[in-house]
């Protein structure tokens, strides 16, 4: 359900009015209401007889900025519009587009009704349908809704141009659909037997139907504009679903036909350049295209074969994301400086650890972008390549071809590299590969899958490489871990938060400096989860000589952990700790994200 809040009815509302909104009105009832001061209120009048007036009279009032007497701030198009709701006695809504089934509410009425009452079905249950208006003291087509749908109308108010953008993208959305799945028949997904006895389904819609087509792009717009890291495309028995990972979350989208939804697939896969006919075998692609700004996005395409059909799922690399600097990262001032020193040495191993989806990638380019000048060769062996970057000069792995990392890393020093990024090390092959490479002039990057910074050296001498050559070569050791970060808009600060909990959450470490924690609420900017964004935690270990005296002695993980924060280290935990106490995020994301303190 969308997020509707609950606004008891203004004071002033008994006033009856019938009618559309008019500017004037809404003006004099701002004035009267003591909301803008009387002289704010001629100013307005005077800006806004210069303004477009085949605007919602909101949109117009909005576009000249008044300022509210209590406190000076603007008078956004929201805050006027829940105040119209609070005049008319009805519910504000926001409208959250993840939350509205379109296929439901685009059947409560059509396309050409809805734009012309201003009105919008945001949520369809049996027991009614909500709709969204922009001119609440209209409600002569409540009726003749009630009687099509058989189902009592409860209205809200939302701002017109929410209304009007949503109106156009919802039922644009319903048609591409209706069309695409006219166009196929009765398409349903083939099962995993299927798939293994006939290589295809029997029936498939063409992907390049004007249906499929307008579907697809209207997709991913929708997931650039929703700040979406990924797509998934799952075929289920019955239904096609679509679902958005943001902020490391998954989010249902639409549900739609599975002949929609294959021929969706196949349509990517065409432009992705991956064989449509073969779906026995997982495959992968990428896709270049661009947002509604007109910057370009990546997107790395992988499939699966599943018990009811081909599953999709796109990785999205947004420039903007996925090149940033070391605050944007979220590296503290402390661990900042570390970490810019280990980069800027001659030759030597750096390594970034992390289970998966815990941002190794973005923190390695973003590395790699800082020193990648004109004046050095910085060379990539990847599996796969995450996204193009053209100051590097990145190969893919190719198994099938024998061409693995250790044989990509080979080639590469036969390439005058002075920086190499290496995407894992998986072996002691590509470890000896990456040490010889250290040995002679070069500075290394790469990946390992340990939990915290000390055990990629253990993980290293389980792996096969002397303890000699991991001095001779290791700079350093990176781990980090992702959390979600508390939304700027609605967070609060928790009186019953207490610092007691948070120390014993670090122990034996001791907290020092101020202590502001701040809870999740919800807002519609956030989808009602407190949360907006994520950033990084990071643990980084420097191989200094009395570390290198450890790990000659065949040291036990609790040995070098102990040398490791001796040398400068902080936990994980700790370095969450301190993004709770300042108000950043919160102990519950911490202690899901991080190992404990040992």
């Amino acid at each position: 359900m969308n997020a509707i809040t609950n606004a008891p009815a203004h004071r002033a509302a008994a006033l009856p009015y019938i009618g559309p909104l008019d500017w004037r009105r809404v003006v004099e009832w701002l004035a009267a209401d003591r909301v803008i001061a009387p002289e704010e209120a001629q100013r307005t009048i005077a800006r806004c007889a210069q303004a477009e007036s085949r605007q919602h009279p909101l949109v117009r009032l909005a576009s000249v900025a008044m300022t509210r007497a209590s406190d000076g701030k603007p008078l956004d198009i929201e805050t006027l519009t829940e105040y119209v709701a609070q005049r008319a006695g009805l519910q504000y809504l926001r409208i959250d587009p993840l939350k509205v089934d379109v296929g439901r509410v685009a059947d409560a009425m059509s396309a050409t009704y809805a734009e012309r009452h201003k009105v919008l079905p945001v949520q369809v249950t049996t027991k009614e349908v909500v709709v969204a208006t922009a001119e609440p003291f209209i409600d002569d087509w409540v009726a003749e809704v009630e009687r099509q749908s058989r189902r009592p109308v409860r209205r809200v108010v939302a701002n017109p141009q929410d209304i009007t953008r949503y109106t156009a993208e919802f039922f644009a959305l319903a048609k591409s659909v209706r069309a695409a799945q006219k166009a196929g028949g009765s398409t349903g997904g083939s099962s995993f037997e299927q798939l293994v006895e006939l290589g295809q389904t029997n029936r498939q819609l063409d992907a390049n139907d004007q249906g499929v087509v307008r579907v697809v792009d209207w997709l991913w717009q929708y997931a650039f504009d929703q700040r979406a890291s990924d797509i998934h495309l799952e075929p289920r028995r019955d239904q096609g679903v679509i679902r958005f990972r943001i902020d490391g979350v998954l989010h249902p989208v639409y549900q739609m036909p599975m002949g929609v939804l294959n021929a969706m697939v196949s349509r990517i896969k065409l432009l992705g350049r991956i064989d449509v006919v073969e779906k026995r075998r997982p495959q992968d692609g990428r896709i270049k295209t661009r947002n509604q700004r007109g910057d370009e996005v990546e997107m790395r395409l992988s499939t699966l074969p599943t018990a009811f059909g081909e599953k999709m799922v796109m990785r999205i690399f947004d420039p903007d994301n996925t090149v940033k600097d070391l605050d944007a990262l979220g590296f503290a001032q402390h661990d900042a400086q570390r970490w810019e020193a280990l980069v800027r040495r001659p030759h030597g191993i750096i390594l970034v650890t992390g289970p998966t989806g815990s941002g190794k990638t973005t923190t390695l380019y973003s590395t790699l972008k800082r020193v990648a000048t004109e004046e050095v060769n910085v060379s990539t062996v990847e599996d796969p390549i995450e996204m193009i970057e053209p100051s590097f000069n990145q190969t893919q792995v190719q198994p099938q071809l024998d061409f693995n990392f250790a044989e990509g890393l080979r080639a590469l020093m036969r390439q005058d590299p002075d920086i190499i990024m290496v995407g894992e090390i998986r072996d002691l092959e590509t470890a000896e590969m990456a040490v010889q490479a250290a040995l002679t002039g070069h500075l290394v990057f790469s990946t390992l899958h340990t939990n915290d910074a000390p055990s990629a050296i253990t993980r290293l001498m389980e792996l096969g490489v002397p303890a000699y050559l991991i001095n001779a070569t290791l700079l350093g050791v990176l781990a980090q871990r992702l959390v979600r970060t508390l939304c700027s808009q609605c967070r609060q600060p928790d009186p019953e938060a207490r610092l007691e909990t948070l120390t014993d959450a670090v122990r034996p470490w001791k907290l020092q400096g101020g202590y502001q924690p701040y809870r999740p609420v919800g807002c519609v900017d956030c989808r009602m989860s407190g949360y907006r964004g994520r950033m990084g935690l990071y643990e980084l270990l420097t191989v200094t000589e009395a570390l290198r005296e450890k790990i000659n002695q065949s040291p036990s993980m609790e040995q070098l952990r102990r040398q490791a924060v001796a040398d400068g280290m902080r936990p994980l935990r700790l370095a969450g700790a301190l993004r709770v106490a300042e108000g950043v995020t919160t102990l519950e994301e911490v202690v899901v994200a991080t190992p404990p303190i040992e």
